[in-house]
């Protein structure tokens, strides 16, 4: 008897939902950023980011490794979009997975939303543990991702800042040395 899974989980990001759209839905810029993703990359095509565009998938080990092929669909960017599993995903009959980016002001509210049905009653609450687990860890990274730059180039103007400061206490220093001496 399979059983279903619902996941909906929202957070505000402060980047442009045109950038965020990007970061999420393609594959190959997923996976740099995504620790849940081993693999991703499109399957045969021409390698686009289109409607009914197949894309294989692996999890990392934490998820059961599991690989699977999904094919996207209603991708309207820098709106929305998402894919669904083409066959069945280890103990899952069916995994979907939408994302929705709404701008607002000081950033872009995205929401993710993962749709699951169990094959096997029994196996649904560690499935779906391992699944809330999924949808939290990757939104934290994708706002992660995003302040990454934001937080290089705040640490690169301290480090600078810092450098300054201690030339400027170096020269004083120096000033002091040669006002000793003349006296």
């Amino acid at each position: 008897m399979s059983e279903s899974i619902h996941i909906k989980q929202n957070i505000v990001v402060r980047a442009r939902p045109d950038v965020l759209y990007r970061l999420a839905l393609e594959p190959r810029r997923r996976v740099k950023w995504d620790p849940n993703l081993v693999k991703a990359d499109y399957q045969g095509g021409d390698g686009r980011l289109a409607n009914n565009a197949l894309v294989r998938f692996k999890f990392a080990r934490r998820l059961l490794g599991l690989s699977f092929t999904a094919k996207y669909g209603q991708l309207q960017a820098p709106q929305r979009g998402g894919w669904e599993s083409v066959r069945h995903v280890g103990p899952l009959e069916k995994l979907t997975q939408a994302w929705s980016f709404k701008p607002m002001p000081g950033g872009t509210d995205v929401t993710l939303t993962l749709n699951a049905r169990v094959r096997y009653g029994w196996v649904r609450r560690p499935v779906e543990r391992m699944l809330h687990n999924l949808v939290m860890s990757t939104l934290l990274e994708l706002q992660r991702q995003v302040d990454a730059q934001g937080a290089q180039l705040m640490e690169d103007m301290g480090r600078e800042l810092q450098e300054k400061q201690k030339a400027e206490q170096k020269a004083a220093k120096e000033a002091a040395k040669a006002a000793r001496r003349k006296k």
